[in-house]
């Protein structure tokens, strides 16, 4: 039985890339330079090229051009004090955090339960997008109170980490207390801002995170590239610990 030429291209990409010939994050030739590599028409190409987007192999960024995807999954260890910066590091990658939007708004009734605040108090809305090597990997949304942070959104636009705003406000150590995740399809602007396909489903993340004392600091909800990252759970990770960071 003979195979569609769109089946032709796509194995021929398929194999070029198993064997590294096209290695993770090489641009792809333009459309008509495939067509003119393989003698077919624009049709055949789009279709191997948006079959191997939705298997994961090639990403397609708009106005970019397409590219191999990196095959090798981020390996997002999470535990009480897990640390995006440290977590990538550890593994070779370069982190990044790319400062959305800040705001003040209302708190939300969820949000509100989780920081434990009256529904409506002010809270700060922080939306980044981390990066890993100039790959795109979440997007997050982060609220913390105003009264406990008043400068917190100026600072972190500016560039200043959590960690170092929760210092200089008297918060020497903060922990994971509790973390939830699902899966979802990713809205079209989600996979715009993490260049992916839209096919492509994401894991979306929430958290808390507490001080020393059980108070709460920060709420997040982060949407994850479903197929550039896992996540583990270290069960052998300390247990609640005091602000000099010593068990009790």
């Amino acid at each position: 039985m003979q195979r569609d030429t769109w089946q032709i291209v796509k194995d021929h990409l398929a194999s070029d890339i198993a064997s590294g010939k096209l290695a993770p994050g090489t641009r792809l030739p333009t459309e008509p330079e495939l067509c003119e590599v393989f003698g077919v028409g624009r049709h055949s190409v789009r279709r191997a090229v948006s079959a191997l987007a939705v298997e994961g192999k090639l990403r397609v960024e708009q106005g970019r051009g397409t590219f191999v995807e990196a095959t090798r999954l981020i390996n997002y260890q999470i535990g009480r004090r897990t640390r995006f910066r440290e977590n990538l590091i550890g593994q070779g990658y370069k982190p990044y955090g790319e400062h959305l939007s800040s705001t003040i708004v209302p708190a939300p009734d969820r949000v509100a339960e989780a920081l434990r605040i009256a529904r409506g108090a002010e809270v700060h809305r922080i939306m980044r997008r981390g990066l890993a090597d100039d790959m795109p990997i979440n997007l997050g949304i982060a609220f913390h109170p105003v009264a406990l942070f008043p400068d917190l959104g100026a600072r972190r636009e500016a560039g200043v980490s959590v960690t170092e705003i929760y210092r200089d406000h008297g918060v020497t150590d903060y922990f994971r207390k509790s973390t939830t995740i699902f899966t979802r399809r990713a809205e079209p602007e989600e996979s715009r801002l993490l260049r992916q396909h839209p096919d492509h489903p994401v894991m979306v993340v929430t958290k808390i995170d507490v001080d020393a004392k059980g108070t709460a600091l920060g709420y997040s909800e982060a949407v994850w590239a479903g197929d550039r990252v896992q996540f583990s759970f270290d069960s052998l990770d300390d247990p609640f610990v005091g602000e000099e960071g010593k068990t009790p």
